[in-house]
C-alpha cells in the first residue's frame, strides 16, 4: 500500500490573495509588494502567476506595523523577521523575544530624546549653538580632540552647519 504524499506549505484554500491581505490589514497592495521586496514577508504564486499569502502573514504584518510605530528602521525589522521560523505566524514566545530586544532600543531612544528635550531650551535661549559648549551640537566637546581647527559635523551629532567653532 502506497503512502500519500504530504503537501508542503499551506493548501490553496488556506492562501489569501494580495487583495484579501490588503483588506484584512488595512495596508495598500503597494505596501505589501514593498514589504515583500524587502524580504519582510513572502508569497507564493498561483497557477495564474498571482501572489498568494499564507494566513500567517496577517500576524507577521501586525508585528511589522508595531515595529514601525516604534520607529524601528526596516533593516532592523527585516533582521528580526528573518530570525522567525518560516511558514508560521509569530507565537507569543516569538513576540516576547522580539519585543525584549526592541524594548532596549526604544528605552535608549527615549533617554536620548528626553535629554535632548531637557537641553533644548538652553540652546535656543543662548542662540549660539557653540560647538565647544553646546551639548546638542558637540556632546562632551568631542571635536576638541580633533584639533583647534574648524570641523564639519554630520550624522547624529547635529549635522550640517558651517562647522565653525564658536568659543
Amino acid at each position: 500500500m502506497e503512502r500519500p504524499v504530504r503537501q508542503r506549505g499551506p493548501k490553496a484554500a488556506d492562501l489569501l490573495s494580495v487583495g484579501e491581505v490588503a483588506a484584512r490589514t488595512g495596508l495598500a497592495v503597494s505596501a505589501l509588494h514593498f514589504y515583500e521586496s524587502k524580504g519582510l514577508i513572502r508569497s507564493t504564486r498561483s497557477a495564474g502567476n498571482q501572489r498568494r499569502y499564507a494566513r500567517a502573514v496577517l500576524r507577521q504584518l501586525a508585528v511589522i506595523r508595531v515595529a514601525q510605530r516604534m520607529g524601528l528602521p526596516l533593516a532592523a525589522i527585516a533582521e528580526a523577521m528573518a530570525r522567525l521560523p518560516e511558514g508560521r505566524a509569530p507565537t507569543v514566545a516569538d513576540w516576547r523575544r522580539l519585543s525584549a530586544a526592541w524594548r532596549e532600543d526604544l528605552d535608549e531612544r527615549i533617554r536620548t530624546l528626553t535629554q535632548l528635550r531637557d537641553q533644548l531650551d538652553g540652546c535656543i535661549g543662548c542662540g549660539c549653538l557653540s560647538l565647544k559648549a553646546c551639548p546638542l551640537r558637540n556632546p562632551g566637546d568631542t571635536l576638541a580632540g580633533q584639533g583647534p581647527w574648524p570641523h564639519l559635523m554630520g550624522g547624529g551629532t547635529g549635522g550640517g552647519g558651517t562647522g565653525r567653532r564658536h568659543d
